[in-house]
């Protein structure tokens, strides 16, 4: 089946084709003509006008086409209609309708500025689009920062806890914040109090002050950094890693910053701390 509709689509002019291709015809024809064009072309080809005045598929009240789709060929899937609602909102740039919206609109408006051909944009409508399903099918319950970096995961403990209030025992956001840091210690941690404090809108300082009170009495930076030089011992230990590995592993920036770190917490640089831990099994042998 064809269908035909104006040249230079952005928003829903690649939603319905997609739309079209992935639920109604799937080996449906696409056709892009200039405006003045496609009620002419559409009777010549014998072709279904979509999205332009007065005709069937078309916009009705705050919907878009991609909306009269889906009504008309009955598509009963919630995850169609996440898509719709923010296919909507950028269509018609009523950005309200959904969050997702304006990113749309900005990624169309982007890849439309790069290219004039419109089955190309197509192409890549297609690929975008099928990301967006799987998402409001699959994913749309998940927030990016879950099972995310470290610093994403302190602002979630802080959005649950934060406003608990004060209280003479460690509360639960600090008792679940080391359990997270602790839990991340394997990967490369790169926490930020500042980025936190941007994230939630409080000072910096407040943040600071607070942890110390529940962390060993020391600041962020500092308990971080003990946690790093614990884990490297872990891993000098009980691994074949070169030191190097080690620090990267730790998230310290560079092999020198490891040494420094690791001998003004323990004493001895991890050089020497290694070749103590292999001469000490050996006596022990």
């Amino acid at each position: 089946m064809k269908w035909i509709t104006r040249e230079h689509p952005k928003i829903d002019r690649i939603a319905c084709p997609w739309l079209i291709r992935r639920f109604i015809d799937a080996e449906a024809e696409i056709i892009y003509v200039p405006f003045d064009e496609v009620i002419a072309k559409a009777a010549e080809l014998d072709a279904v006008p979509f999205d332009l005045p007065n005709v069937e598929y078309t916009h009705y009240d705050d919907q878009c086409t991609f909306d009269y789709f889906i009504k008309k060929h009955k598509l009963k899937d919630a995850a169609l209609d996440r898509v719709a609602a923010f296919v909507r909102g950028a269509d018609t740039d009523r950005h309200d309708f959904a969050p997702q919206s304006a990113g749309l609109e900005a990624i169309f408006s982007g890849l439309a500025y790069n290219s004039a051909d419109d089955h190309e944009l197509l192409a890549l409508g297609m690929t975008i689009y099928d990301g967006l399903y799987s998402w409001a099918k699959h994913l749309h319950q998940l927030k990016h920062t879950q099972a995310g970096p470290v610093e994403q995961m302190l602002l979630e403990v802080y959005h649950k806890y934060l406003k608990q209030g004060k209280s003479k025992k460690a509360p639960e956001w600090a008792k679940e914040l080391k359990e997270m840091i602790q839990d991340q210690l394997d990967t490369n941690m790169a926490l930020s109090l500042q980025q936190v404090s941007t994230e939630l809108e409080i000072n910096p300082a407040y943040l600071s002050r607070e942890f110390s009170k529940y962390f060993e009495n020391l600041s962020f930076g500092e308990y971080i950094r003990k946690l790093r030089v614990e884990k490297a011992i872990h891993l000098i230990e009980t691994s074949t890693y070169s030191l190097t590995e080690i620090a990267y592993l730790t998230g310290f920036s560079d092999q020198s910053h490891f040494n420094r770190i690791f001998k003004k917490q323990i004493g001895q640089n991890p050089s020497a701390y290694r070749k103590n831990r292999l001469k000490s099994k050996k006596d022990t042998k």
